[in-house]
């Protein structure tokens, strides 16, 4: 499922770009069909089983399909006392399971995949679809042994019990001391 909306963060960096991205000029000329009934479906609305006009961003989607949000983080590393700064900055458009109640306290917790992993974890919030965090982490360790793993985020549910409701990850290969800002598409846990 592609996306339609447009991007609320000017100048946001996408981590990765579908070819199916409609929001980029070379695609403009590309048809979209509804997957259903292969009948076109306009950018801001179509019609639902009743024939009213509904905006693409209201229609619930289930299952592999829902959107589960966004997460949004900056990093930056400092070479000159070797140290990685990992800022966790909000979550956007968040869902999770309604076995978790309607506003679970909700953490993200961090882990850098090391052949030892360093663990961290932001404070719980009050879940809603936009959770502000605003943390920043720092761990002392060399470029050379970050280059080759990965930051994996998992959003986590502490109350009413603990739970990983959504995960993302991005690879540390261009780290540079100019800090960079990452949005994470948030996928259903692994199993």
């Amino acid at each position: 499922v592609s996306d339609l909306r447009p991007s609320a963060f000017p100048g946001s960096l996408d981590v990765s770009r579908s070819m199916f991205d409609l929001r980029s000029p070379p695609h403009r000329f590309m048809k979209r069909y509804d997957s259903v009934s292969s009948v076109p479906s306009s950018t801001s609305s179509r019609k639902d089983s009743q024939g009213s006009n509904r905006s693409l961003d209201t229609i619930t989607l289930s299952g592999d399909e829902r959107d589960f949000g966004r997460l949004n983080v900056k990093l930056c590393y400092v070479s000159s006392v070797e140290q990685i700064w990992i800022t966790v900055l909000h979550c956007k458009d968040l869902s999770w399971p309604s076995n978790c109640g309607e506003n679970p306290r909700i953490c993200v917790k961090g882990i850098l995949t090391l052949p030892k992993p360093v663990h961290f974890r932001s404070s719980a919030k009050e879940g809603c679809s936009d959770i502000e965090f605003m943390e920043t982490f720092v761990f002392a360790i060399k470029l050379q042994s970050l280059q080759a793993v990965r930051l994996v985020f998992k959003i986590q549910t502490q109350t009413p019990r603990k739970k990983t409701i959504g995960e993302c990850s991005l690879a540390l290969r261009e780290l540079s001391s100019q800090e960079s800002s990452h949005w994470l598409d948030i996928s259903p846990p692994s199993k």
